[in-house]
């Protein structure tokens, strides 16, 4: 990529997930660093008020992801190493996380952000229905300017804590807000050809593309006594996060106003670019998607709207449903030939939509006894067949 195209994804980036190593966090287990976890939210809150003072061109939606809960424990435990048994990982976990969102909390409201903590497992995002009610968690808490911080949920996982790592977590967070960009801190300037501790003829890799498996040769393996992940899984995070569009920086957490200058554009670290961007991957995901679950029936208006102004499908264009489903499925949308004219993501089951059909948004909650979406397949879910 040019210098200019580089910088195009930086500042474009909107939405932006950022993860931090506990080495970090924790000033490699010497107790939570107030003034790094300070620095980061002062620029996370900058980053959300799109100052024009800072450089930059509007607002951003940020969450954080954060470790350190297990290293932050163990130091207010007095262990010097961290354990191996899964109890005393559980306790520790139950006893830093306390210090740790009271910090992030703190940090971020003498700025002006409001913050919440959100503590999710792998299983949560394996779950269909939890995956999607964590999804509308965390974007309907940005819609209201609330940053999130999330970690794992240490104290009630067993596997998670012994083969996780913040790094996956991170990527599967960019990936269920369909993030513009995640930006990786950590204790390393970035990705080099070989260990840089070992190997003094390595060279700095300032870009590549994310999924590149001649990468993932580079980058060492072990990390810190503190924390679990090295560069490699951090190389794998970001293949995992490009599967839905996102952009990786792999940057070193205490390079000064490091976030604002990735939004500002500047080459920080090292760049994995996405080799699809955000929209084309999830529509492209849609269209090829083999195995529908159902189809919507809609009427002539409901066709038109959809293949001529791009808009949603609410439920009062619906005409019939057809098969079995459940939210988050993907279904065919149909005109009253029976031509399929569109696929997206459904906001109801199969049984839900059928006691919406032809009905006006503002009757879903008193049918279902809530409302999920006033939408049945919203527009950015959405796309056109051929």
């Amino acid at each position: 990529m040019t210098q200019q195209e580089t910088s195009d994804v930086l500042r474009n980036a909107r939405r932006i997930v950022v993860k931090v190593g506990s080495s970090l966090v924790t000033n490699d287990g010497r107790g939570l660093d107030e003034q790094a976890i300070g620095e980061w939210c002062r620029q996370m809150a900058q980053l959300a008020e799109g100052s024009p003072e800072a450089g930059l061109n509007g607002r951003r939606e940020v969450i954080m992801v954060s470790s350190g809960a297990v290293a932050e424990g163990m130091k207010r435990l007095g262990w010097a190493k961290r354990p191996r048994e899964i109890n005393e990982l559980q306790a520790a976990a139950a006893v830093g996380q306390m210090g740790l969102a009271q910090m992030y909390e703190t940090k971020l409201r003498e700025h002006g952000l409001r913050s919440a903590q959100v503590l999710l497992t792998h299983a949560d995002l394996a779950d269909r229905e939890r995956y999607l009610n964590a999804r509308s968690t965390l974007l309907t808490l940005l819609q209201h300017q609330v940053l999130p911080v999330i970690n794992e949920n240490d104290t009630v996982v067993n596997d998670e804590i012994k083969f996780g790592d913040n790094d996956t977590l991170g990527a599967l967070v960019a990936n269920l807000v369909e993030a513009d960009l995640l930006v990786i801190l950590t204790d390393q300037k970035g990705l080099y050809t070989a260990d840089p501790r070992q190997n003094p003829n390595a060279e700095f890799v300032h870009e590549g593309r994310a999924g590149d498996r001649a990468l993932e040769l580079m980058a060492g393996g072990a990390g810190s006594s503190i924390g679990k992940g090295g560069m490699l899984t951090k190389i794998v995070a970001a293949r995992r996060a490009a599967g839905s569009g996102a952009s990786t920086v792999i940057a070193w957490g205490r390079e000064p106003d490091a976030l604002l200058r990735l939004a500002r554009g500047e080459r920080i670290g090292t760049l994995l670019v996405a080799p699809t961007q955000k929209t084309q991957a999830r529509k492209q995901w849609m269209a090829d998607h083999l195995q529908l679950r159902g189809a919507l029936s809609v009427d002539t208006g409901a066709a038109a709207k959809l293949r001529g102004e791009g808009k949603s499908l609410l439920p009062v264009g619906m005409t019939a449903i057809e098969g079995v489903f459940s939210r988050g499925d993907v279904v065919a949308i149909r005109d009253e030939a029976g031509a399929e004219i569109a696929r997206g993501l459904a906001n109801y089951s199969s049984a839900e939509a059928r006691l919406l059909c032809r009905k006006p948004s503002s009757q879903i909650e008193a049918l279902l006894g809530y409302m999920a979406e006033p939408e049945m397949v919203h527009r950015d879910n959405l796309v056109l067949s051929r």
